[in-house]
């Protein structure tokens, strides 16, 4: 039983704030941060890579343990995980807002439009990619691009900043400009918005690798913060780390600490937002993790002072680990220390007053 202890001291320090909520505070604007496979081995790289100075993670207020299978596999992808982030409810693998059964789910983002909530996205991917469209589209298929585009045309959320633009055609860009859409194609264009409705789409497909495309990503959160901000009722802002998946899927230790590192700029942005806005709840979490990261011991003889550290991958695809969601800000002490994707949805919606 003595052994058990320590364990049971982790879950109630994770789990603290829920004996000491504050339910009574109005939370007005969510900041959403998924890092795309990002499970706590890449956190916890990021830190190493530090030399074990504070990031941005170790400054969480609270922190939960998230469950990610899927409806049909326990290994999820990004479609079935980004729609039970975003909807609060499991699908299979593959299938983006919308249940086994084929009944639409809607997401948390989709009710805050309809609450007259300014909403917005921003990827490293393409807007049409399973996270994004998770929080607009409704298809059996992550890969119906063209349809997804639709969606995302239909969507009218305010601020939608990505890659994407092989995919819209001449009437979709008829469509967005009759309903008022700045439509930016460039990097530069983007940034200098003044005003939303708008859509970036600056590469066809994906923004280039980090650090190849510099510090576009936390500029582009500070613009759509920027924008977003100025509705009086509130705003709802995700913001994913897309291609940290891209470098667990291909095994690449160098490219995954930059994308990390990239990721890190977004949360301390978006907790400095929350730190001067009160009534700002930032919520960072991770789809699954990709790339089975470990970080075993260089060397067995542990006599030594140092033994050197390897990152090793045990896969080229997804795991099925919890992955940890960080809590800061407004409300971030409703939340419980083990909870399912789903359960983290669902939790903000309530939070938020989204859903009856």
């Amino acid at each position: 039983m003595k052994h058990l202890l320590p364990l049971f001291c982790l879950l109630a320090c994770i789990g603290c704030g829920q004996n000491n909520r504050n339910d009574h505070a109005e939370v007005k604007n969510l900041i959403y941060l998924i890092g795309d496979g990002m499970g706590l081995a890449q956190m916890a790289m990021l830190e190493i890579e530090s030399d074990y100075a504070p990031t941005a993670f170790t400054e969480a207020e609270h922190v939960s343990l998230i469950t990610t299978r899927s409806a049909n596999n326990r290994v999820t992808d990004s479609a079935a995980a980004g729609t039970a982030l975003a909807c609060g409810a499991k699908t299979n693998n593959s299938t983006l807002g919308m249940a086994p059964d084929s009944v639409i789910l809607y997401s948390m983002m989709e009710h805050a439009r309809d609450k007259g909530m300014a909403t917005g996205l921003v990827v490293s991917c393409y807007l049409q990619h399973a996270t994004p469209a998770a929080f607009y589209a409704h298809v059996w298929k992550r890969h119906m691009t063209e349809q997804i585009t639709d969606d995302l045309v239909a969507s009218n959320f305010d601020v939608m900043i990505g890659g994407g633009s092989r995919w819209l055609t001449e009437a979709h860009r008829t469509a967005l400009t009759e309903k008022g859409y700045t439509l930016a194609f460039t990097r530069e264009d983007a940034l200098a918005a003044t005003s939303a409705p708008l859509l970036a789409m600056v590469e066809e497909e994906y923004l280039p690798k980090a650090p190849e495309r510099g510090e576009f990503i936390p500029q582009a959160t500070a613009k759509a913060l920027e924008l977003l901000s100025k509705d009086e009722d509130g705003f709802m802002l995700m913001v994913e780390g897309s291609q940290i998946d891209g470098a667990g899927h291909g095994n690449n230790a160098a490219h995954l600490l930059a994308e990390m590192q990239d990721f890190e700029k977004v949360i301390r942005l978006a907790v400095d937002f929350a730190n001067t806005h009160p009534g700002t709840l930032v919520v960072v979490v991770a789809d699954h993790e990709t790339g089975g990261l470990s970080m075993p011991s260089g060397k067995s003889d542990f006599t030594l002072s140092e033994s050197g550290i390897d990152y090793r991958f045990g896969t080229g695809s997804h795991s099925a680990i919890r992955v940890p969601a960080y809590l800061y800000g407004t409300g971030s002490d409703r939340f419980e220390a083990l909870m399912d994707n789903t359960e983290l949805a669902n939790r903000i919606m309530e939070i938020m007053k989204l859903k009856e």
